[in-house]
């Protein structure tokens, strides 16, 4: 890609076309006559008798020697394809295990004779001062190699050599550790990653007190039911009926934490593998996209920081295209992005220069850390501070873009030309794409930069748009157009990349020869920046990101979360995984005189396999009317088709940019990012588990992604909110992880588990509100849902708190979370479940009665909070998911005050009861102190608004109560057993 300074924008039937150069080199073909090594990469080569190699003869299955040799020698002996043992082939050595062919006679061969006839001449030569000697002793070891006993003639050969080497004054004995091509060739053999089990020591206890917290639970619910309260029965049943489905949910939740693993990557056989010196690079492309929406709650200095990073990777530049989608059609993103390409063409070569982590300008020059540390550039003090001016001048030119924009004029805004801004109307304009940094382009010393693509689907008023899952859908159909590589990286504009290798780190997975081929996706943990010390309102997710998604990696592997996750492209496309390979179990032999005949036969076999997967996409009604993109989706390795011309490429990424092109196709429904849930990202990694897809979970030592989040009480409880809404969304669609894709039996069951976990839970909301509303009634009404216990009972109860407590902790043992981030947890469930989820389902259940709540996709702020003192931690903005949870602290309060005001009214022995009812009430005034905070701030103090509205609730709720007290027996007429009237 070739960067322009003209912006491109245009409908389907628009003709505009700004000329771009050729950005993409035509990709290889990969070799399909089975002479390429599948490990390796190396040519096959030729046996003694100077045929083709054939490592096994039952699959054909392409290996070098080197390469078949080394796994007989030190791995399982079998063929990575069918999994036959290896036969021994004529001039390999004889391993153990091997079967007596009577057929191959290379006695010479086997024992590696002219080997170590070769060796020890070169050290004759080395060591020429002792002739006569060494002479001597040479003939008569190479005899005894060649005459001597065959089966002990190996070890006896090499104990001889290191004995004379040692009388040679050679210390280095063994000849691996002086051949660094062979140590280098053994190491691009090695496997890329692989999976690290938790230690037994810290999972088997786990393991064993969630079983014992199991049958602990059997015992209570059996005391439970049969134990019924008589005075109370109607708050006896309803208690009994919250707590056994909240048993169940803990158990949905903890079936598939049953196998935790975690990962590991070995880059260093990355780029040995891949990156080879004096040969072309053979890592895979990758292309990041980028979405944004608003500038203002998005903020472009925020959206530039990102970029930034991505454009300063550590990876091959020309395997770099980044595409940001501004979804609001923004002139103040565009002029942002236009001086973000013009800084990075500094920022990119001093990142890779000196190494710089992170590579976000603003994180970089923010730390507070010993810049000099391991820096041996004697150039890098200066280059740093020329660097970080360079940047503050860049603060300065994007904070008066966004200060211009406040001003908006009348007549809508205008580009530097004066030609009108075709995005005035944010909901009517046309298709707009612009290449700001191109391939062919560079710095102003010729370092090569990564592509850089500004793209603006196109906005009409009739259509449905889809939000973020339409214009990551509209990315994935351009970036296939223009660059289409085989692997794409989705961020969200506030995720900054914090590790340069996280890139190279998905790669040890995907490019994996044995299992990287059913790799959906690679998903990594997401942390973040700017938020208060205590993590009031449990923003980091640590339990879903350090110990959910974890244990899901055990299994067919996590669930795609909105962002830092990398697809393989084939699996977004809709299609499914490869099931078996289709080579021919017969490898054809040719010779130099059959060239021409060879080429033909591969370009038969493209042809064969290109019409295959046309049969599969069901052609246009599946994909669209794109022939550029057909094509596209036919390259397994990516890369754009040479023979395409600058025009068409360019007029085909406007036209599967328009707002009609998805019309009667699959797109978001099996092709692209699922439609139908505001939870788009659940959807589409539910979908791909269920074609067979497999995805892996990669938590890097140093975090891949951070960002901001939402530390404002009330956008943290709307983005909770429009989550339950998503998981509903699925649960009550065909979707429904209960019964969606069961007939083809591809996706496991723990993995259907833990979706049914991910669509039911806001359901738990329903029991959580009344349990906390049930100490708060004991207290009014001097009753209790549990009669009085004895010994027996008395000891499960506590047995089962203990439990309970004991299960956390040791999960947090395994884990490495802390016992503050799992309280926080803990309190922010409650807090969320009796407000949003509550509200989730309210919206869910009773439509549109609940107008006035807005539970659809909000770009919640983004924007960093500068001020030091956390300003927006104490901003309350009015929003009807803040009544419940105060109208049930107002309650549980009011009960509190009601039981100690009985007890001091009825004497001494009220006391033992009531220390009971007050346990329960200060455990869920405990869990929504976060929340009470937030209230209760040093600024804007709490809205009058819900102040009114929870007291009212609460005292009409109190007084109610004591009139009717419902759940006491009544009786009419006087008590006989008293009075001693016979009625």
């Amino acid at each position: 890609m070739k960067a322009k300074s003209g912006l491109f924008a245009g409908s389907l039937n628009s003709n505009e076309l700004v000329i771009i150069q050729e950005h993409n080199e035509p990709k290889t073909v990969k070799n399909l006559d089975g002479q390429v090594c599948e490990i390796c990469g190396d040519s096959v080569g030729l046996t003694v008798d100077g045929d083709l190699f054939v490592a096994c003869e039952e699959c054909g299955f392409p290996v070098c020697r080197p390469c078949y040799e080394y796994e007989r020698r030190e791995g399982t002996q079998v063929c990575p394809q069918c999994h036959t043992r290896y036969k021994r082939i004529k001039g390999s050595p004889r391993v153990v295990g091997d079967e007596d062919e009577e057929d191959v006679d290379d006695i010479e061969q086997e024992f590696k004779v002219e080997e170590e006839k070769y060796m020890l001449m070169h050290e004759e030569d080395m060591n020429s001062r002792d002739d006569d000697e060494n002479t001597k002793h040479r003939e008569q070891l190479l005899y005894s190699q060649s005459n001597g006993d065959f089966c002990g003639a190996k070890l006896d050969q090499k104990e001889k050599t290191d004995e004379w080497k040692s009388q040679q004054g050679n210390l280095l004995i063994e000849t691996d550790a002086v051949d660094p091509e062979k140590a280098m060739k053994d190491e691009t053999r090695q496997p890329l990653s692989r999976k690290v089990a938790i230690p037994s020591g810290k999972l088997s206890p786990y393991r064993m007190m969630v079983v014992a917290r199991l049958i602990l639970l059997i015992l209570f619910f059996e005391y439970r039911i049969f134990h019924p309260v008589p005075e109370a029965i109607g708050l006896w049943f309803i208690s009994v009926s919250c707590e056994i489905w909240l048993a169940l949910s803990w158990m949905v939740d903890q079936i598939p934490k049953w196998f935790p693993i975690d990962r590991e990557t070995y880059l260093d056989r990355l780029s040995v593998r891949f990156e080879p010196e004096n040969k072309p690079n053979m890592l895979s492309p990758i292309d990041i996209f980028v979405t944004t929406v608003d500038p203002i709650k998005e903020p472009p200095l925020v959206t530039a920081n990102t970029i930034l990073s991505i454009l300063a990777l550590d990876y091959p530049a020309r395997k770099i295209s980044c595409y940001v989608s501004d979804d609001g059609a923004s002139m103040l993103t565009f002029e942002a992005l236009q001086e973000t390409a013009e800084f990075a063409q500094k920022w990119v070569p001093f990142c890779k220069q000196f190494s710089a982590e992170p590579r976000a300008p603003e994180k970089y020059f923010s730390e507070k850390i010993d810049f000099l540390k391991d820096k041996v550039q004697t150039t890098y003090v200066k280059e740093r501070r020329t660097m970080k001016r360079e940047y503050e001048e860049f603060k300065v030119r994007i904070n008066a873009l966004v200060a211009k924009s406040m001003r908006a004029p009348s007549e809508g805004w205008s580009m530097k030309d004066e030609t009108p801004w075709p995005g005035n109307n944010t909901k009517d304009h046309p298709s707009m794409i612009q290449i700001l940094l191109g391939h062919n382009g560079g710095d102003n010393e010729g370092n090569e930069l990564p592509s850089l693509v500004y793209i603006s689907r196109e906005k009409r008023p009739a259509f449905q748009h889809h939000t973020k899952a339409g214009a990551l859908n509209a990315l994935l159909r351009v970036s296939a157009v223009l660059s289409n590589a085989p692997f794409v990286l989705n961020l969200d504009c506030n995720h900054y990349v914090n590790n340069s290798k996280v890139v190279r780190e998905a790669m040890c997975f995907f490019m994996d020869i044995q299992l990287g081929n059913s790799i959906a996706f690679v998903q990594f943990p997401l942390r973040f920046d700017s938020l208060d010390k205590n993590d009031r309102y449990a923003n980091k997710n640590t339990i879903l990101f350090d110990i959910n998604l974890r244990c899901l990696d055990g299994i067919q592997g996590p669930v795609y979360i909105g962002s830092g996750c990398i697809f393989r492209r084939k699996a977004l496309n809709g299609f499914e995984p490869p099931k078996t390979s289709k080579r021919s179990r017969v490898v054809q032999v040719h010779s130099k005189q059959d060239e021409n005949g060879e080429d033909a036969s591969i370009i038969e076999a493209i042809e064969e396999d290109k019409q295959l997967l046309q049969t599969d996409m069901n052609t246009e009604d599946k994909f669209g009317k794109s022939t550029l993109f057909m094509n596209s989706s036919l390259t397994e390795e990516g890369g754009v088709d040479p023979s395409s011309t600058q025009e068409a490429l360019l007029k085909e990424a406007i036209h599967v940019m328009s707002c009609s092109y998805e019309d009667r196709t699959l797109w978001g429904y099996e092709v692209g990012m699922s439609y139908g849930s505001i939870a788009a990202d659940t959807l589409t990694s539910l979908k791909m588990h269920t074609r067979g897809w497999r995805s892996v979970y990669c938590m890097p030592k140093r975090a891949a992604f951070r960002g901001t989040a939402p530390i404002n009480l009330t956008e943290r409880l709307n983005q909770v909110l429009r989550w339950a809404v998503g998981s509903l969304e699925i649960l009550f669609s065909h979707h429904c992880p209960l019964w969606y894709g069961f007939k083809e039996g591809r996706l496991k069951v723990l993995q259907r588990i833990a979706y049914i976990n991910s669509t039911v839970y806001p359901f738990s909301a329903l029991p959580l509100i009344i349990y906390c509303i049930i100490p708060a009634v004991c207290l009014l009404t001097d009753k209790f849902i549990t009669p009085s216990v004895g010994t027996f009972a008395s000891l499960v109860f506590i047995s089962l708190f203990i439990s309970i407590f004991a299960s956390a902790i040791l999960e947090l043992r395994w884990s490495g979370v802390s016992l503050e981030e799992w309280w926080r947890n803990q309190q922010f469930w409650v807090i969320g479940s009796v407000s949003a989820h509550l509200f989730a389902i309210a919206q869910r259940v009773m439509g549109g009665f609940l107008g006035n709540i807005n539970a659809h996709f909000s770009i919640v702020s983004k924007a960093p909070d500068d001020d030091g003192q956390f300003n927006e931690l104490y901003t309350i903005r009015w929003t009807a998911l803040l009544i419940p949870p105060t109208t049930v602290t107002i309650i549980n309060l009011i009960g509190i005050v009601a039981g100690f005001t009985d007890a001091i009214n009825s004497g001494e022995h009220e006391w033992g009861p009531l220390i009971g009812k007050l346990f329960f009430s200060s455990w869920v005034i405990a869990h929504l102190y976060p929340f009470l905070k937030g209230l209760m701030g040093r600024q804007n103090r709490t809205p009058t608004l819900i102040v009114i509205w929870s007291v009212l609730l609460a005292s009409i709720f109190s007084l109610v109560w004591v009139r009717i007290d419902p759940f006491v027996l009544k009786t009419k007429g006087p008590d006989v057993k008293q009075c001693g009237i016979s009625c």
